[in-house]
């Protein structure tokens, strides 16, 4: 499927799954295509190297679960719960998320290149290591959150709220401080640089 911006449409599905639970199952390289789950009780599930592609979750919990080396790829989460949730060098390129809630999740490394989390609350999310190259964060409410060591190159960051959040050793080079909240915001000398330079200024070392 091609790389997806915000109001792109979710993937077509062919199979249904509804109201499964499938609390503390582990998912040990499994492989879901094209499938839709509604409903669905993922809470406390443990993925490692599993592959979803091109399905779709709605109202779907991923409450505590754990995904390790897991592909979500093409994929639309709609209206679903993330709480707790960590995810380590997981794939989740040209995913979409709707209307998810991401409280207390924890990401370390992956590739979350083209991803829409336009408007998303990532105020107590914790990101580190990451890619997030061309992916959509507009209007994304990231007020104290931890961003640490992202590429976030080519990613769209107009009106996000970065309202003292931890942005140390990211990519900023996207970044027009004119349209984002930066206020109290950490950064370190290298981005102060890069925030300076966007701002028009000159920048001398004497």
């Amino acid at each position: 499927m091609a790389e997806r911006r915000d109001g792109a449409a979710a993937p077509g599905t062919t199979t249904t799954r509804t109201n499964e639970d499938w609390q503390g199952r582990e998912v040990d390289r499994e492989e879901f295509h094209g499938v839709r789950f509604v409903d669905c009780d993922l809470s406390e599930i443990t993925s490692t190297g599993a592959v979803f592609d091109e399905c779709v979750f709605r109202n779907v919990r991923f409450n505590a679960s754990t995904h390790t080396d897991t592909a979500f790829t093409n994929c639309t989460f709609a209206h679903s719960s993330f709480f707790d949730a960590a995810l380590t060098r997981c794939k989740l390129l040209g995913s979409r998320f709707d209307g998810c809630s991401f409280d207390l999740v924890r990401v370390d490394g992956g590739n979350w290149g083209f991803v829409s989390l336009a408007r998303a609350d990532l105020a107590s999310a914790t990101f580190r290591g990451t890619r997030l190259r061309e992916a959509d964060l507009t209007g994304a409410r990231c007020a104290g959150a931890t961003l640490r060591d992202l590429d976030l190159s080519g990613a769209l960051l107009e009106r996000a709220d970065l309202t003292g959040a931890d942005l140390r050793g990211s990519d900023l080079s996207s970044l027009d401080p004119l349209t984002v909240t930066l206020q109290g915001a950490v950064i370190d000398l290298r981005q102060a640089l890069v925030v300076a330079e966007a701002l028009g200024l000159d920048v001398r070392a004497d």
